[in-house]
């Protein structure tokens, strides 16, 4: 049986609000994602293959994805 933790990780993006400045219309807009603001974060939140596009999205608009 797979880690939670392991799906959990390829299934959402966790960042702090100030990196989504300027690009949260467009990663809705360019992905089936849902963004869930949580104490000062947002999760984005997808299937793993809409994660791992919109984690390179992110990369290539310069916001630090881990």
């Amino acid at each position: 049986m797979p880690d939670p933790s392991s799906l959990r990780d390829s299934t959402q993006i966790v960042l702090p609000c100030h990196a989504l400045d300027g690009l949260g219309d467009r990663l809705l807009d360019r992905f089936t994602v849902t963004v869930v603001e949580d104490d000062g974060y947002y999760r984005i939140i997808g299937s793993p293959v809409e994660i791992k596009a919109a984690s390179n999205f992110l990369a290539r608009n310069g916001v630090a994805v881990a």
